[in-house]
């Protein structure tokens, strides 16, 4: 016999506490304020369907600060249907492969509410929720047993969400005194590094599946538009509805009204937004026209706001973008958002095969790696000449940022700081007009760190000055980081020259094809080592870049401006097991995965190339020696350790054991032939 579901009891025992400590609560479908409603609606159901969302009960209260906080409450009438975690102990309403698990989020209470809460912070103002589940069961004596379990959701744990705790009643959500004393709980929850890294990876799988979801919807359902045009959407949505508190109010779906009217369309009222936003942010005026200017021609086109069945195309896909990516980006994670859209976008722009390969994405681990090997820290000036979705700038401003929080204590100065790097320090070239669009808007979402992104052919058009602010200013770069274009002169070594032709100080890393540094990129190399020195070759996994290019890679780092001597060590590392395991399946959960201590791995080679030697751990010494170049040679850049070919004792006394266990062996098969003719 089916257990029976005692849900109507719990929820009348909870709206029972809720009344008595004279809360203005709501129950399912009654209103509690129009923008946490229609979140809820817009938001997809637990089902995985189109909007619906009715927590069982929400309320909004105040804490002693004014700030208001949603409260969603979610009642099972199970037992055991509490609350489904995984195995890291999160609220488990994600699958392995980013797609929601509605089978969860349906069945069990906090899940649901947690479910709820996301709404909340995919399509409202408000970025701190509080989820509670509730559920309960009848004992063997026919007494109600129920069970609360509270969750903090949030932008700072990227709605995920953190577990408060248990309790036995509602008791601690009525105001002041009890509620500020929850709420001062709440405020003393925190993540550690690895709980923040483990839910971002999480988010970059949710990320990836929502972006396919996107792109797999546009490619079929909306024609016309151009490969740049789809480009230029996204990104034009993405700022619109980005906002800036108490100052740019971020656009919603229901501000596009399909009008005819002139000056009133709805590419009208996205420009009009994006103005607004890029007028507070601290971008120069010559950067904000030409970021609007870029815009326009798609926003204002003919075709996208003409009105069809009541509707234009511009409103339909701006609400497909806001419903399929709002969440990630407004939860301020600081993944290299705009990269993973730059690799899925592939698709759009039509590039052909070796296009693609020019702008292959570089992952973020490596762009950290390149940055930590050019020795960023938080008075670098980084540039990067090929700059793509601005990937390499990101993980040097990220390296930047996280050096100035640790050495300055004075939170005015770290402000500052922080300005300033954003403002000043980052410099990035790209000739590409729709990938140029997308560096623009991942620095946007990073941090407006956006300035000196610059829209040019950083080989024949850059001068080594400020693209925009200071633009009778010399750059002054103490770092340099690339990922060049493969088909360029020299495997892309064309740039390197370049880049560090105009350099005083500072390091460089690079990675490039292996062959650059094998001969074919021979007559760059005998230049660059006249002014440089090569500090290391360190040879990169070959499936790097699985699934997008082939080619075998190798990071070179530099020091600047001094002349690469016979007698310079150089470090050679073999870091072709760099701990990952990668796999190139469209239905794969999770086509990275971390194998062999790679993270460490990473960080060992940083250590390897500062150090040296000494710093050995998970690397052995066939992975890692120490040697020279010839100046004069330039295509001697690849070596691998030496093999001593010379035997050792060890090396005898095996021989000796193996021949004499090989004797013994066949000894002991004549012995047992002799046997055998023997006994016949």
């Amino acid at each position: 016999m089916k257990t029976k579901s005692v849900e109507p009891n719990i929820a009348d025992l909870a709206n029972s506490w809720l009344k008595s400590y004279g809360l203005d609560y709501k129950l399912e479908q009654e209103t509690l304020n129009s923008e946490i409603d229609k979140a809820l609606n817009d938001y997809f159901s637990k089902s995985g369907g189109k909007g619906g969302n009715r927590p069982d009960a929400k309320l909004l209260l105040q804490d002693k600060e004014l700030n208001y906080w949603p409260i969603l409450i979610e009642y099972k009438g199970y037992k055991n249907k509490l609350e489904k975690l995984d195995a890291a102990g999160n609220v488990d309403n994600t699958k392995g492969n980013g797609e929601p698990n509605y089978q969860n989020i349906k069945s069990f209470a906090v899940n649901g509410a947690v479910h709820y809460a996301n709404a909340l912070l995919h399509h409202t103002s408000y970025t701190n929720v509080i989820a509670i589940g509730m559920t309960g069961f009848r004992d063997e004596l026919g007494q109600l047993q129920h069970q609360i379990s509270v969750y903090y959701v949030s932008k700072k744990n990227l709605g995920v969400g953190q577990k408060v705790g248990e309790y036995t009643d509602l008791s601690f959500l009525p105001p002041p005194g009890s509620f500020n004393k929850f709420i001062e709980k709440v405020r003393d929850l925190s993540l550690s590094p690895e709980q923040i890294e483990h839910l971002r990876e999480q988010k970059e799988r949710e990320i990836q599946a929502s972006l396919t979801k996107l792109n797999n919807d546009i490619y079929q359902n909306e024609k016309g538009l151009t490969e740049d045009d789809r480009v230029y959407l996204v990104a034009s949505s993405i700022i619109a509805t980005l906002g800036v508190p108490g100052k740019v109010k971020p656009l919603k779906k229901e501000d596009l009204k399909s009008s005819h009217e002139r000056g009133d369309t709805d590419g009208d009222i996205v420009l009009r937004k994006i103005q607004s936003f890029l007028s507070e942010k601290s971008l120069p005026e010559s950067k904000k026209e030409l970021i609007i200017r870029t815009l326009q021609n798609t926003l204002t086109s003919d075709n996208l706001n003409k009105i069809t069945a009541g509707e234009t195309q511009l409103k339909r896909v701006f609400s497909k973008i806001v419903d399929d990516l709002g969440l990630y980006y407004k939860i301020g994670l600081t993944t290299d958002f705009t990269g993973k859209l730059f690799n899925e976008m592939y698709s759009w722009l039509g590039f052909s095969q070796d296009k693609l390969n020019d702008v292959v994405l570089t992952p973020s681990y490596v762009a950290k790696l390149l940055a930590k090997l050019a020795r960023v820290d938080r008075n670098s000036y980084v540039w990067d000449f090929a700059t793509g979705s601005a990937g390499l700038l990101v993980a040097a401003m990220n390296e930047m940022l996280i050096d100035a929080k640790n050495n300055i204590k004075s939170p005015k100065e770290l402000a500052i700081k922080e300005v300033q790097i954003k403002a000043e320090q980052l410099l990035g070239l790209e000739v590409l007009p729709s990938i140029y669009m997308l560096a623009i808007l991942n620095m946007i979402l990073m941090g407006d760190g956006s300035s000196n992104i610059i829209n040019k052919d950083s080989l024949t058009d850059f001068d080594g000055k400020y693209g925009f602010g200071k633009t009778q200013e010399i750059f002054p770069a103490t770092a340099f980081i690339l990922n060049p274009p493969y088909s360029a002169a020299g495997n892309g070594m064309i740039f390197v020259e370049k880049a560090l032709g105009m350099m005083k100080k500072g390091y460089a890393a690079v990675i490039i094809q292996g062959s650059s540094g094998g001969g074919k990129a021979k007559d760059f190399n005998l230049r660059i080592l006249k002014k440089h020195t090569l500090l290391a070759s360190i040879k990169m996994p070959i499936d790097l870049f699985i699934g997008k290019s082939s080619v075998q890679t190798y990071v070179y780092v530099f020091r600047v401006n001094e002349p690469h001597q016979a007698d310079d060590t150089v470090k050679f590392i073999d870091f072709s097991n760099d701990g990952y395991t990668r796999t190139n399946r469209k239905k794969a959960s999770n086509n990275l995965r971390d194998t062999d201590h790679a993270k460490e791995r990473y960080e060992e080679v940083v250590q390897l190339v500062r150090f040296g030697k000494s710093k050995l751990n998970y690397l052995t010494e066939k992975d890692y020696f120490e040697g020279t170049i010839d100046p004069n040679d330039g295509a001697d850049w690849n070596q691998t350790a030496p093999v001593d070919t010379k035997p050792t004792l060890e090396d005898l006394k095996k021989t000796v054991a193996d021949y004499l266990a090989w004797e013994v062996s066949t000894l002991l098969k004549q012995q047992a032939k002799t046997d055998n003719s023997l006994g016949k």
